[in-house]
């Protein structure tokens, strides 16, 4: 069997990418707090600057630097973490493999503008109902994604060896 992580490596590069190609889109088309709409009271392209954590938690806290610097550590933590998983795990082609190649990749594209900019550009923005999602990015889609794959994964029932 072939060791396969040079695939998860690619599937994180991918996202890496993906993420910063529409994020550069977003910024020279979309000036910050304006959007465009592409589904009427369904769907906008945004350009918001997150300094806060996932859903804009810790957004506008009294001591942003303490936050970006904690955010900043533990987005290293997680990356330093899931590769040394995905290292372990990834030899194979496997729903786990895949979910934290994504995740690898989402969090390394966020801990880029963390550390580059002090803020995440967040574009996507999705309404449902009365419903207002809070704006996300590529990113955020791969972790979550990636988070949902092994949910399942550990919720489904294991072969007895």
């Amino acid at each position: 069997m072939r060791d396969k992580r040079w695939l998860m490596m690619l599937i994180a590069i991918l996202v890496i990418v993906l993420d910063r190609v529409t994020k550069l889109w977003i910024v020279a088309n979309i000036l910050p707090g304006h959007a465009i709409v592409v589904i009427p009271k369904v769907f906008r392209l945004t350009h918001v600057l997150n300094t806060g954590a996932a859903f804009s938690m810790f957004e506008g806290a009294q001591h942003p630097e303490m936050v970006r610097n904690v955010l900043i550590a533990f987005s290293i933590a997680a990356v330093i973490v899931v590769i040394g998983v995905l290292w372990k795990m990834g030899r194979t082609v496997s729903v786990m493999s895949v979910a934290l190649a994504l995740i690898l990749g989402g969090a390394i594209g966020n801990l880029y503008d963390r550390v580059h900019l002090s803020y995440v550009v967040d574009f996507l923005e999705v309404h449902i109902v009365h419903y207002h999602w809070p704006d996300f990015n590529v990113a955020d889609s791969a972790i979550v994604v990636g988070a949902c794959l092994l949910l399942l994964e550990m919720l489904r029932p294991q072969r007895a060896e």
